[in-house]
């Protein structure tokens, strides 16, 4: 059988017998550069080769780099995470979605990696780098801190840039989670200081349309005194925001967390003055601001345009509280606004403040109506720390003050005695002279070194300086049955026993040169019979200003008025 056939005859999937090696192909050896004259490259001409080969690769390692990173930057221009932040159509009412806000008080570490949607003030923002941004988050007093890190598919640079953009003061809408830290947050202006928020969205729902920087940060509009006089010496001072300053911005200044917290307690000595005197029997009435006559003088009411006559400003709800014991309401309070035409720039004084005032009939003895007073003021100060002890800490650490000391029993001195006490200290005053802020403030530190208070009585004052409504003392007319009240050395109550006798009323108004048909109306509520009664107006912020130690009544009232200020 010849090889051709044999071959033919192999079966199929059978492994053929393998060539001889010298018969398998070869790559060919390279062929050695030469010159175009066949001639063998000389060794400078190969380095030379070598050195343009080497350039050329580095070019194209070059250019495959930088097509490389083009690409990364157009990848990364592809914001991924559009739908999680950005500002939010003005609302008007478009919808009403029942979502359920979280209010930062509530956050706490054993709620971590809960998940959590609020609306707060963007209080400040700070970027350490282009993928992480920190955020005081606010709402009213309470404080928390955000972070917002670049993630993929959530959080991009783009949103991280947008958001550390955002004007302090917007109000956002923040979707996020909580998240426990590992050690206290060092900020002094953080409230929450175990855990914080982990920002996954973050929309802008009303902004700041201020023109130019905001006048000043809440931030720094809620340090101390002491906080920034430290800070003087160092590379960055604090600085420091004048009271005008605030008012004049009055707005921006109340949303700082000590201004939320003065005014909740200004809100709780309301409150509790309510609430006591509902307790034993008191109705609130609401008596008129417009009147026809001056009530006490004519030097301190503000006279305004009544159509085609004058009017007055009501100094006090005096009259109106009298008339409604007359009309046989027996026990009646009002909290509303006073006016006061005097031309006084002091740090107590103000042209309109809020009157705490009661009238009260009584049985044999104004004092009667003192020792429900004492009763009153007695139960402001010790529910104040119980109710509002969040309000008052956060207040102190703005404005530090000596504590407010409360007796065990109210104590009341006649006039004469304090006279007495300031005489025996070194001061040159007469038993019928009224007390100066200076006697005032020296009679308060008396007292408190004496008896070991803040808070007193003083009883049995001269009748002359008092109002002509006032009933003169039965055993010396020289005096009378009329008493202050006194906080921290400075008078937050006037009241007395009122003249209840028409006859007499009459004599009094002559005295005090007013005509009597001039207040026809009020002199004829006593001619029908009056039960004898007494009272007394608080000045609400005088109490607020005294018992936090905040220095000025401007700080104790919302939108202070005064001889220079009608605005804001």
């Amino acid at each position: 059988m010849s090889s051709e056939e044999t071959k033919q005859t192999t079966a199929p999937g059978e492994a053929q017998t393998q060539a001889p090696a010298a018969e398998q192909t070869q790559a060919p050896a390279p062929a050695e550069e030469l010159n175009p004259d066949g001639t063998p490259l000389s060794d400078k001409q190969r380095r030379k080769r070598a050195e343009k080969a080497e350039k050329e690769r580095i070019k194209a390692e070059k250019a495959a780099r930088l097509a490389a990173e083009q690409a990364a930057r157009q990848a990364a221009e592809v914001d991924y995470a559009t739908e999680n932040y950005g500002p939010l159509p003005m609302n008007q009412s478009q919808e009403h979605t029942n979502r359920q806000l979280f209010a930062i008080e509530d956050i706490h570490p054993d709620k971590d990696g809960q998940p959590i949607t609020l609306v707060a003030r963007l209080q400040t923002s700070r970027a350490p780098s282009a993928k992480l941004v920190f955020f005081n988050l606010r709402q009213s007093m309470q404080c928390v801190q955000a972070t917002m890190a670049v993630t993929p598919e959530k959080i991009s640079r783009q949103m991280t840039k947008w958001a550390a953009s955002v004007t302090p003061e917007s109000l956002v809408l923040i979707e996020g989670t909580i998240s426990k830290v590992p050690k206290p947050i060092e900020s002094p202006s953080v409230t929450i200081k175990d855990a914080e928020v982990k920002i996954s969205k973050m929309f802008v729902q009303v902004p700041v349309t201020w023109e130019g920087q905001i006048p000043f940060y809440v931030d720094d509009a809620t340090r101390s005194d002491a906080e920034i006089e430290a800070s003087q010496n160092t590379p960055r001072p604090l600085p420091p925001i004048a009271l005008d300053t605030r008012l004049d911005n009055r707005v921006l200044d109340l949303r700082t967390p000590t201004n939320q917290a003065i005014f909740r307690l200004n809100h709780g000595v309301c409150k509790l003055f309510r609430e006591f005197l509902e307790n034993n029997g008191f109705i609130e009435i609401h008596t008129p601001k417009l009147q026809g006559a001056a009530t006490e003088s004519g030097a301190s009411v503000f006279k305004v345009d009544y159509f085609k006559g004058k009017a007055f400003l009501a100094q006090s709800p005096q009259l109106g509280k009298q008339m409604a014991i007359s009309a046989d309401f027996g026990r009646v309070y009002e909290i509303g606004p006073v006016f006061r035409a005097e031309d006084s720039n002091t740090h107590r004084h103000m042209t309109e403040f809020t009157g705490l005032d009661l009238e009260m009939a009584f049985q044999d003895h104004y004092h009667e109506v003192v020792d429900l007073l004492n009763q009153l003021f007695m139960f402001i100060f010790s529910e104040l720390p119980k109710r509002y002890a969040t309000e008052i800490a956060t207040i102190r650490r703005q404005f530090p003050a000596e504590e407010f000391l409360v007796p065990e029993k109210p104590v009341r001195l006649d006039f004469k005695e304090g006279v007495q006490m300031l005489r025996d200290a070194g001061y040159d005053i007469n038993d019928l002279d009224d007390l100066s802020t200076e006697t005032e403030r020296a009679l308060g530190k008396l007292v408190r070194d004496k008896y070991h208070t803040d808070f007193y009585a003083l009883d049995k004052f001269p009748l002359d300086i008092r109002p002509f409504y006032t009933m003169p003392d039965p055993k010396d007319n020289r005096y009378s049955n009329s008493y202050d009240f006194f906080m921290r050395g400075q008078e937050i109550l006037s009241g007395a026993q009122r003249v209840h006798d028409a006859k007499f009323l009459e004599e009094r108004l002559a005295a005090a040169n007013i005509p009597v048909s001039a207040m026809k109306h009020y002199v004829d509520a006593f001619r029908l019979g009056t039960p004898p009664h007494a009272g007394g107006g608080i000045g609400l912020e005088r109490v607020v200003m005294l018992y936090l130690g905040l220095g000025n009544i401007r700080r104790a009232s919302m939108f202070p008025r005064d001889p220079k200020r009608l605005e804001p």
